[in-house]
């Protein structure tokens, strides 16, 4: 399942993936510049997730 929303990532230029030729195998992943550019996305989600928490008053983990 992992390998599958990787390459998926991949495909959309989020991430990238390096192959090396070893054994065993060995494969790396990075954000693209395009994975990069979400980040600030991704920070403004989280803070909605801890505003609408608390709103809940459910506890932060």
């Amino acid at each position: 399942m992992l390998t599958l929303q990787l390459r998926e990532l991949e495909a959309d230029g989020v991430v990238v993936r390096t192959v090396f030729a070893e054994v065993p195998p060995r494969v790396e992943y990075e954000l693209s510049p395009l994975g990069h550019s979400l980040a600030p996305v991704l920070a403004g989600l989280l803070e909605w997730g801890i505003l609408y928490r608390r709103q809940l008053q459910l506890p932060e983990q």
